[in-house]
Order: C-alpha cells, then sequence, then structure tokens
C-alpha cells in the first residue's frame, strides 16, 4: 500500500508541474486517470453502470385474483390515464433522486420503469393498496409522489439484491483470506523457501526432508510431477498415497491410507494436519487460471513445516504473505549445479541437429512440421506436447532418454518446461513467440516471457544425465540476441497470488439472489469483490463461465453446478464439451452414466490412427475419459465404473503412442485424403483442417464417395459426427444407391411432371 500510495503522490505532482509549464493543457483525462488509479489501489470498482447491468431483472407477474378489491371500493381505472399518471410519475427529477439515494442507478431506474408499467398495464387486477392510490390521484384527492413506495416495492422485487447489497459486499470482500483458514492460523508454522532456477537441487533438498517426517504432503503442479514423487517415496520405503483430480493410489495393497501424500495443488487438504508440507512452483501464485490454487495451499495448509520451492522472483511476495499470518520466511537459496551457455550462432537448419538436442515450438503447427522434417534426413525423432497422455508422454520420453535407442532428437512444446525428467543436451526455440493468455481471458502472441525462457532453457545438461553441460541457441538467427536478452535478465518479482471464489461464497450469493444463473452469480461476485491489490489478484473466470453457460439449462442443484463448470476441460474441444454436456444431463435425469453408456457416445472400440486428424481425435477421447474419472470422484453413485474407464485408458494410450511413433505417416496420410472416418480436431489444429481441404478441392471431380467432402470433414472436426454414425451413413448410402438403381431398371420409362395451367 505505501509503494501504491507513493506512486500516487508522484503522478499528482507530475500532473501539477504538467500544469505549471503548460496551462492551457487539457488536464481533464489526466485527473480521470488519477482517479481510477485511486479507485485501482484502494481495490475498489468505480463502474457501477456495468455492475448494475449485471442483474437481470426477475419477472413480476400479477397475481389471479378473482375478485377486484380495489375495482369494488373506488371504480375501474382506465389504463390510458394510468399510464400518463406513471409516466408523469418516472419524469420527475425529486423522484429520479429518491431512488438514487435508494441504491438504484439511472440504468436500474429505466429498467424498473419499464417493468411496473409493463406490470400495471397487463394486470388485470392491482393490489387493492396501488389501485386506490392511483384512483386517489386520477380523481385529485392523492399526489402523483404517492406512487414512490409502491415503485420502490416493484424494484425491489425485480432486483432482490437491493435489499441485500451490503450483504453481498461482506461475502465478496477477499481482503484477508489468510482468515478463511482457522486450522492453519491455530498452529505457529516454519517455512522454508527453497529459491533457485532449475535445476539447482531445491526439490531435492525439501524431498530430503519430506521422506524423513512422520507425515507429509507434496502438492505439484502436474499429474507427472506427483506420480514422480509418488514413485520415488514408495521406491526408498516412505509408503505414500496418490492423489490427484482424476486418480486415487494407495501404497498399502489393502487400501489403508498412508501418513504420506502425493497431490496435485489442487487437491491438497486443508483440514488433515502433517508434520511437513512441500509446495512446488510456487511462482505459480501469479497463474491467471491456477494461482488460487498454490495461495490457498501456502495460506491453508495445516504443516508444521512448509516447504517452498520456486524462482527467486516469489521470495518477496511470499515473505509479505507471511507477514499477514504473522508467520517468517527462511530463504535458502540454490545455484545450477551444471554449466548453462549460449551458442554463438543459431541452428539455421535441421540438418545441423545433433544427439541430445530438443527442438522446443509452441504450437502443434510447428510440432508437426519440425518433427517430418527431421525424419525426412533419417533421423528418428520423440515428440512430446500437452495434449498427449501421460503414458504416452513418458515412453516419448524413455525413447529419447535411452543411450541404447536410436532415437536421439526431441521435438516438443514448453510442456517439458516442468515434470519429466529428460537428458538434453541443447536446447533450441524454434521460435520466441508464443500465444499468451491476457487479463481478459483473451489470447494474443507475444514473446516468451523471462520466467518460461529460463525455465525451459534450464532443461538442458541436467544434473545426473550423461551431459554435466547444457546449451541453448534459436533455430532462426534473428531470434538469438533476443535470446540473450531474456536469459541475462532475472524474472520480474511476482507481485500478486490469486484468489478465486469458493462453493461456500457462491452459495450465499445464489441464496440472496435465487433467480440468478450460475454465470451470472460469477460475474456480480467478481464486481463487487474487494481485493487488496497489493497483494492478490481476482483469477480468471472465463472458463468456469463458459461452462456453466453451456449447462445452464440443464435441471441441477446448486453445489452440483458449481462442481461441474469447476471441470478441468478445454473449451476449444468440441467433442469434450459435448461429452461433458451429456454427462451433465444423465446426473440431472439421476441416471448412470455407465462403461456401455459411455462406449456408445464415444465409439468405443477405437481404430488406429491414419490421419493427424484421427489422432487429434483419440486425444481428445481421452480427456473425456479423464473427464468421466474427475467427476468419479465426486460422484460416485452415478459415475461407478472407474475401474473399467481406467482401463480404456490404458489401451488408449498404447493406441496413440503408436500414432506418434509413426506420426510422419499420419503427416503423409493427411495429405493424400486417407481416412479412417475418425471425428475430431480443435481448432488450433489449422494445419490439418487447411490440408485436407486443400486435397479435397483437389480430388473432387475425381471422387464422389462419401465421407470425403468438405460437410463431412466440417461435421467430423465439430465432433457432430462420430465414427460409427460415418459407417452407419456409408451402409444407408450403398442401401438407398442400389434400391434406386433397381427400381430405374424396372421402369426405363420417364415421366415429367405436368405444369399447372394459369387460371
Amino acid at each position: 500500500m505505501i509503494k501504491n500510495s507513493s506512486r500516487l503522490k508522484h503522478l499528482c505532482a507530475a500532473v501539477q508541474s504538467l500544469y505549471i509549464l503548460h496551462p492551457k493543457f487539457p488536464l481533464e483525462n489526466v485527473y480521470r486517470t488519477c482517479g481510477s488509479f485511486a479507485q485501482h489501489i484502494r481495490g475498489k470498482k468505480d463502474d457501477s453502470s456495468n455492475l448494475s447491468s449485471l442483474f437481470v431483472p426477475i419477472p413480476v407477474k400479477p397475481s389471479p385474483d378473482d375478485i377486484n378489491v380495489g375495482a369494488e371500493l373506488t371504480g375501474t381505472l382506465n389504463k390510458s390515464d394510468l399510464l400518463k399518471v406513471i409516466s408523469k410519475f418516472y419524469q420527475k427529477k425529486e423522484i429520479k433522486a429518491l431512488l438514487v439515494e435508494n441504491g438504484l442507478d439511472h440504468y436500474l431506474q429505466h429498467q424498473a420503469y419499464v417493468s411496473f408499467r409493463r406490470y400495471c398495464m397487463e394486470a388485470e387486477t392491482l393490489p387493492v393498496d396501488l389501485h386506490v392510490v392511483v384512483s386517489d390521484i386520477l380523481q385529485g384527492a392523492g399526489h402523483i409522489d404517492d406512487l414512490f413506495p409502491y415503485f420502490l416495492r416493484h424494484a425491489r422485487q425485480i432486483f432482490p439484491h437491493l435489499e441485500c447489497m451490503d450483504d453481498l459486499k461482506k461475502i465478496s470482500d477477499l481482503r484477508t483470506p489468510s482468515n478463511w483458514y482457522p486450522g492453519a492460523r491455530a498452529l505457529n508454522r516454519k517455512i522454508v523457501f527453497h529459491s533457485g532456477p532449475t535445476n539447482s537441487g531445491k526439490t531435492y533438498h525439501a524431498m530430503e526432508r519430506f521422506m524423513t517426517a512422520k507425515s507429509g504432503v507434496y502438492c505439484g503442479p502436474l499429474k507427472l510431477l506427483a506420480t514422480e514423487i509418488f514413485n520415488k517415496a514408495n521406491d526408498r520405503g516412505t509408503p505414500c498415497d496418490l492423489v490427484t483430480g482424476e486418480e486415487r493410489k494407495f501404497a498399502s495393497p489393502n487400501g489403508s491410507p498412508s501418513n504420506h501424500i502425493s497431490c496435485t495443488v489442487e487437491m491438497t487438504s486443508i483440514n488433515t494436519p502433517y508434520e511437513v508440507a512441500i509446495i512446488d512452483e510456487i511462482q505459480m501464485m501469479r497463474d491467471p487460471g491456477r494461482g488460487w490454487a498454490w495461495t490457498r495451499a501456502l495460506l491453508g495448509v495445516v504443516a508444521e513445516e512448509i516447504h517452498l520451492c520456486g524462482e527467486p522472483g516469489a521470495v518477496n511476495l511470499v515473505q509479505q504473505l507471511c507477514s499477514t499470518t504473522g508467520e517468517d520466511v527462511e530463504v535458502r537459496n540454490y545455484k545450477r549445479l551444471t554449466e548453462l551457455s549460449i551458442d554463438d550462432t543459431a541452428l539455421g537448419s535441421l540438418e545441423h541437429i545433433q544427439p541430445g538436442d530438443c527442438i522446443v515450438c509452441f504450437s502443434k503447427n510447428d510440432i508437426y512440421s519440425v518433427s517430418r522434417g527431421i525424419e525426412a534426413i533419417g533421423k528418428e525423432v520423440a515428440v512430446i506436447y500437452g495434449g498427449l497422455p501421460p503414458g504416452t508422454k513418458l515412453a516419448q520420453a524413455a525413447k529419447f532418454n535411452d543411450p541404447e535407442n536410436t532415437c536421439k532428437v526431441l521435438v516438443a512444446t514448453d510442456a517439458i518446461g516442468m515434470g519429466l525428467n529428460l537428458s538434453i543436451r541443447r536446447i533450441i526455440f524454434y521460435s520466441l513467440i508464443k500465444p499468451v493468455v491476457n487479463e481478459k481471458g483473451e489470447k494474443e502472441m507475444d514473446t516468451i516471457s523471462v520466467s518460461a525462457a529460463l525455465q525451459i532453457a534450464g532443461r538442458a545438461g541436467r544434473y545426473g544425465t550423461q551431459w554435466d553441460k547444457g546449451f541453448v541457441t534459436t533455430f532462426k538467427g534473428e531470434d538469438l540476441p533476443t535470446l540473450r536478452s531474456l536469459l541475462s535478465r532475472t524474472p520480474d518479482p511476482i507481485t500478486q497470488a490469486g484468489l478465486h471464489p469458493t462453493a461456500d461464497q457462491i452459495e450465499l450469493y445464489a441464496y440472496h439472489l435465487p433467480n440468478s444463473a450460475l454465470s451470472n452469480l460469477m460475474d456480480i461476485f467478481v464486481n463487487l469483490s474487494t481485493v487488496d491489490d497489493s497483494l492478490y489478484f481476482m483469477c480468471n473466470t472465463e472458463d468456469f463461465k463458459f461452462l456453466a453457460d453451456m449447462i445452464q439449462h440443464v435441471p441441477l442443484p446448486l453445489r452440483a453446478r458449481y462442481v461441474f463448470c469447476c471441470a478441468p476441460i478445454n473449451k476449444k474441444m468440441p467433442f469434450v464439451c459435448t461429452m461433458f454436456l451429456k454427462f451433465a444431463r444423465q446426473y440431472s435425469k439421476n441416471e448412470p452414466i455407465t462403461f456401455d453408456w459411455l462406449c456408445r457416445n464415444i465409439g468405443w472400440p477405437v481404430q488406429s490412427p491414419k490421419t493427424i486428424i484421427d489422432l487429434v481425435h483419440l486425444e481428445t477421447v481421452f480427456d473425456v475419459l479423464d473427464l468421466y474419472l474427475w467427476l468419479s470422484y465426486r460422484f460416485m453413485d452415478l459415475l461407478p465404473d472407474a475401474n473399467l474407464v481406467r482401463d480404456m485408458q490404458k489401451e488408449l494410450d498404447a493406441v496413440i503412442q503408436q500414432g506418434v511413433f509413426q506420426l510422419t505417416r499420419l503427416l503423409k496420410n493427411s495429405e493424400t485424403g486417407v481416412s479412417s472416418g475418425a471425428a475430431s480436431a480443435p481448432d488450433e489444429d489449422h494445419f490439418t483442417i487447411s490440408r485436407q481441404k486443400q486435397n479435397y478441392l483437389r480430388d473432387s471431380p475425381k471422387s464422389s464417395q462419401l465421407g470425403r467432402g468438405r460437410l463431412t470433414e466440417r461435421l467430423l472436426a465439430q465432433g457432430l459426427l462420430t465414427p460409427n454414425m460415418l459407417q452407419e451413413l456409408k451402409k444407408e448410402w450403398t442401401a438407398l444407391k442400389k434400391s434406386t438403381d433397381d427400381g430405374s431398371d424396372d421402369d426405363n420409362t420417364t415421366t415429367k411432371p405436368r405444369r399447372k395451367r394459369k387460371k
């Protein structure tokens, strides 16, 4: 706060100096900027009109009363006269001022006026008190201002938030999140920050303490990392369980829980006491989507000792956060264990690839083209990217790491930045431009951050591998100076940790606003929330709202709806979104989502992929199975076949592995139009879709087979057509064509339809 106050002070001083030097300079905009900056550092919103637009008026229907008591007392009202009275009432400035005092800004006033007018004009029977007051006004016995309490009553009916705004603001007051965790606050926790770059041994030292503790929890950013710690602990004789969003594994054969747990950070328990907790990659508190999970773990885990592992740039923020809890932070600094140097020249050509090289790409298109180019010069290549199942990633990593294997080159996305142990000699950045998500949740292209560059480059020359020194360079010569600049800098200090509304907070909102949609509740919460901007930020909720809107029409209890919307799915995968919606519908009907039901809907068993589109579809099927497992641990009664689905995943993982091993052949098949009829491709794979379209245009005069046209491709790409459906259509088309041919043989005469004569 002191920093922000100082910034505001300097800004105002600059404005004053500007005015002295240039008296005619228009300062209105500058002062407005100062005002908005002041509002920003206080953590308050100054956009009341946008906030009001989030509140949707609730329709108020007239009560069907058989007896019009008001008419019996004062006579029937003339609707045109009633309309004049309402219009005259609303036009009064004094009335509008009174409405503002009662919480109705101009937007809400207009909405309330439209609703009140419609209600009065459409109702056959008005409430008795309103009827009498209007009658008195029309007869000159009352004043037009007498309508105010009835108008205000109606406004509060259609906008229930007017009577509970203070309660809503209290619920969304997020300035002291440390108070949400009384269990952690009851302890005097010891905080140790292991600070250092990639490959510095910081996690190793934290793990040594974890292994010797009576009980412990490891909180990692990825399933692969959690699984690695799970395996290491058990191999070293420390019984450890695995807990991820989709999986539970017990070290004990009889299924009894162990004292040690390795989990993904979102699954961290804030109720179970431990002796030692490790929170890995603590700098991810800044992540716009998942940062809240690290903040929750840091503030809420109930452990005597907490060991944090991460970048030096996170130290200051961790110290500030711990000062709010009254805890001290011990910082232990580490240096890189092996040397890392930047090559003098860029790679320039794939011909210069050497054993131990890893080319890092930031799009699947580049992954496909680079891997194909390397195999074209006779070198075998391993491929790793984020969309692959964990088993396939591990298999590709093992293939690359094996000194006896002929594969000596790896092509990967930044998925290798954490979670996989790879024996890389040199990292080659194919590009330094990467799609990033901005504060509004929009995707844009930007140069990779210093933190990302250091994290990825640090994978070269990992301690304990065959390479005792690491190298890094770029593919393009023009990118090398930029890379040198990135790697010469230290990462920007992390200044804010993420927060996210909890299910309890949203339930309280729903209690006050029972007619609001879940996405609307989330919007209102975020806009009303008060956050200490010097320490925290509100994580992006766009994915949550996307899923909430998708299933809004499905009747679900609020808590179940909230859980569904927290599902970790890629909203750009149409087939996965379609299955998500089907899961929600089945759940709402209280019908079990069985193994047979799942097989019918995903087209199981699957075929081996023949093209890139086939491979991508299999990856989305794997994501659907992941979604099933994720939901099965939250709704066990309606998703009973988790073990069978896990077996399906193993089988599918093996099929996908074979597809990745034959990536070049799949690319060639994509160009020649070979297809197995697999279903879907994501939006980002423009490469494969455009290739198929080009081949269709090239081959369309020669072929008219069903399943080769542009419409079929589009339906497959959108996940609206499955392999089974395509086969059925082919059968129906063949049968129809045969019957048509038989009919034409029986009757060779053709008849022309008669034209009707105009009368």
